[in-house]
């Protein structure tokens, strides 16, 4: 036996090739690693819209501001005018949660292009 061949493989010897299991070479003009990114249609990324304004892309402008906010009549300040009525305070004292923004839904608006794109219900 020669002093290049061993009886037995080292640890850190490639393992011999049989013809016909490995991948094909790749065909000419490959350019190797190649990603390809897929995008779901209608898919719309989801925002948490709160009190405060949002930094995001604009579905209807594509530009990205933070958006503006203003306040709406909703659920809360209806439940809670009829709440107040309910425990007594119906001379008037119901209709205090239509001027507090804290009973109110948030709008948020797209500064650029004034598309509202999204909301804040409390209720």
């Amino acid at each position: 036996m020669s002093e290049k061949q061993t009886p037995f493989p080292s640890a850190f010897s490639q393992p011999p090739t049989t013809p016909g299991y490995g991948q094909p070479p790749p065909p000419p003009g490959y350019p190797g690693n190649t990603t390809i990114v897929v995008t779901q249609p209608g898919f719309v990324n989801h925002m948490v819209f709160r009190e405060f304004g949002v930094q995001m892309q604009c579905p209807h402008c594509q530009a990205t501001v933070t958006t503006s906010t203003r306040y709406e009549v909703g659920t809360l300040t209806w439940v809670a005018c009829c709440v107040t009525a309910a425990v007594g305070c119906w001379l008037g004292c119901c209709f205090i949660p239509f001027c507090v923004d804290g009973c109110k839904d948030v709008i948020h608006a797209c500064p650029s292009c004034r598309q509202d794109v999204g909301r804040y219900n409390r209720l």
